[in-house]
């Protein structure tokens, strides 16, 4: 029977990165976004009859039952991986994002994550024990990163929730892992990273001198996460120097946490201090 995999986030970046990979195995492929247009265009970029698209918000509980409980349809009553891979990057200092830009974030970057996990559970127990759930969490995870405090705390949630969910479905025979890379440049980086900034997530990743990881990569170590026995896949040259440095140079790590700060002030035109 031909496997098959939904991923939410699914309009572009990482997620349609994920899609290509899988449909280029031979996986029938939901894809799921708020972003119609974007779907289309990775289903374009898909062979006929392969992919599946579904337009809701991943904070509607109803929202993820439907489209589940339809692919699981066209799957043959049964869902391999649940890529629950929607997230937002909005960031900067805490005193600067609203509490609208706050809950937003944590209801697309964790409690949605939850709501995915949730509901996808019967259609991964059909399918066991060839079954997975894969979490897209973060470097951001790894150690705490100015201007990210939000963001980085939803997928430090992500990455608990993943350890956490391993132990209790593996009883079910279904896999949870995660992956975690460092920068990717897809167009959500293109953003400020909240309202009251000018400066793009980009130009300030750019500044501080980090180095972005290629999506494909990220998309085959999704592959090697499904197929594997780690719990946690670290992507990217930046995300494995922090694993090393978090463990062995927690100082090292606060100063380029103090620098990427100053390259978003110095990218507004504020004077840094210190």
């Amino acid at each position: 029977m031909q496997k098959s995999i939904f991923i939410t986030g699914g309009a572009s970046g990482i997620g349609r990165a994920i899609a290509q990979h899988f449909a280029r195995e031979g996986w029938l492929v939901g894809i799921a976004d708020r972003n119609a247009q974007g779907l289309e265009e990775t289903k374009g970029l898909l062979p006929e009859g392969q992919c599946h698209t579904y337009t809701f918000d991943v904070t509607d509980r109803a929202g993820w039952e439907a489209a589940l409980g339809d692919f699981a349809g066209k799957a043959g009553g049964r869902i391999n991986v649940l890529a629950n891979n929607a997230g937002l990057p909005s960031g900067g200092p805490l005193t600067e994002i609203t509490h609208e830009e706050l809950d937003l974030l944590l209801d697309v970057n964790l409690r949605a994550v939850f709501y995915g996990a949730k509901a996808a559970f019967e259609h991964l127990k059909a399918a066991a024990p060839d079954a997975c759930l894969l979490n897209t969490a973060s470097a951001a995870a790894i150690y705490g990163v100015a201007n990210q405090s939000v963001y980085g705390a939803t997928k430090a949630g992500v990455r608990s929730m993943t350890e956490s969910l391993e132990a209790e479905w593996a009883v079910h025979g279904i896999k949870v892992r995660s992956i975690m890379p460092s920068f990717i440049d897809t167009p959500l980086l293109q953003n400020p990273p909240n309202r009251s900034r000018n400066t793009t997530i980009r130009e300030a990743v750019v500044k501080a001198g980090f180095e972005f990881t290629p999506v494909e990569e990220v998309a085959r170590e999704a592959w090697n996460a499904v197929h594997g026995n780690d719990t946690h896949k670290i992507i990217g040259k930046t995300a494995k120097k922090m694993k090393r440095a978090a463990k062995w140079f927690p100082g090292y790590l606060r100063r380029r946490a103090i620098a990427l700060a100053e390259a978003h002030e110095r990218a507004e035109g504020r004077p840094a201090k210190g």
